[in-house]
């Protein structure tokens, strides 16, 4: 399948990263031919995903009914299922991860700490720690929300040479604030003289989401044209930016002890707009040494109908005037991106919620 457009996406630099899991894909051997054929390398989940793989089918019964008593903690029965799934996906993704040209790039299954604690710097370091631990595979990155509070505790794990996820950013200053914990943290680690080259780190922007919240201003400011377009003139602002501050000589120092560069992840792009493109978010993001996580339907609709080819880079200026004009037509994406931010940690806690009552539900029904 030389002439699958999913795989195509992979000359470019580009690595694309699955944004689901449940028992059944792994075990079906269906996310195995995702890998083969699409050339899928990595996995994301999140609370959301959890729960319609937990709550949507018989697969974990047999689990909670063996996990629980009396006195179970619900939330540590989740992870307990949780981590059982993400062992046997960053099992199969083994192979890949050790690939001496891939060595470190791909490869990775992510798993979320409770959205829960989302503002809460300490509580995310201690389960940070303890989930690494307990997955116990090389190939597993920590998900960390890039929360003001979020930012110590990446700084941090980093500093523990645990790989990090960064998840839920929507604004430019916050995604420079996340290079900096990256950095920080490898320079801190790096200056105790311990090994910094087996470390890897993605920052995941969300983008989908931009729009669903800018596209109605726009047209309140007689600017329809621009529907669609700012989550993509960011996400191509942020990639200049990660050229600039992966390109410096405090950076080349870390690099030269074999340092990998936190990478820039598009999320949330599947088009929630019925009226886009289902790949839009994915034909207009392709380029070298970035992350594209995308849902199974949004890699099935690429397969068939999408545009492999170097696009992060092209329209640069268009990107730049997107940003201007909506600035100047008083549309303040500080104050956007800080309510997707509370917004994407309610969008969270909500599954999460509902996926602990389910499991609660669960274990007194079996």
């Amino acid at each position: 399948m030389e002439n699958n457009k999913v795989k195509q996406i992979h000359d470019y630099g580009q690595s694309i990263w699955l944004d689901f899991i449940d028992r059944e894909i792994i075990k079906s051997g269906k996310l195995q031919k995702l890998i083969d054929e699409d050339g899928v390398r990595g996995v994301t989940s999140n609370p959301a995903i959890f729960e319609k793989a937990i709550t949507g089918s018989a697969d974990y019964d047999e689990d909670i009914q063996r996990l629980s008593s009396d006195h179970t903690d619900l939330e540590l029965l989740f992870y307990q299922l949780a981590i059982a799934d993400i062992k046997s996906a960053a099992d199969l993704f083994k192979p890949l991860f050790n690939k001496e040209e891939v060595k470190g790039a791909d490869g990775y299954v992510s798993l979320e700490v409770s959205p829960r604690l989302a503002l809460d710097t300490q509580s995310t370091i201690a389960q940070a720690l303890k989930l690494w631990k307990e997955v116990d595979r090389e190939n597993v990155m920590i998900k960390i929300p890039g929360t003001e509070e979020g930012l110590e505790a990446i700084r941090y794990c980093i500093e523990q040479g645990i790989n990090i996820n960064v998840t839920l950013l929507f604004g430019l200053d916050r995604y420079q604030a996340v290079t900096e914990a990256y950095i920080s943290g490898l320079e801190s680690r790096f200056n105790q003289g311990l090994p910094i080259a087996d470390i890897s780190s993605v920052a995941s922007f969300f983008l989908s989401r931009i729009d669903v919240l800018v596209d109605p201003l726009l047209d309140e400011q007689g600017l329809g044209e621009l529907k669609g377009e700012v989550a993509i003139a960011s996400a191509k602002t942020a990639y200049q930016l990660y050229k600039q501050i992966f390109s410096t000589e405090r950076w080349r120092r870390l690099e030269a002890a074999g340092a990998k560069p936190q990478r820039l992840l598009w999320a949330s792009t599947s088009s929630k707009n019925p009226a886009f493109k289902a790949t839009k978010y994915v034909d207009a993001l392709i380029g070298p040494n970035t992350v594209n996580t995308v849902p199974l339907e949004t890699i099935e609709a690429f397969r068939e109908d999408g545009t492999p080819a170097n696009t992060l880079e092209t329209d640069l200026d268009k990107a730049a005037d997107t940003l201007e004009r909506i600035k100047a037509a008083g549309i303040d994406l500080d104050q956007v991106t800080k309510q997707l931010e509370e917004e994407g940690i309610e969008k969270f806690i909500t599954p999460y919620s509902k996926l602990i009552d389910a499991i609660e539900q669960q274990v007194k029904h079996l």
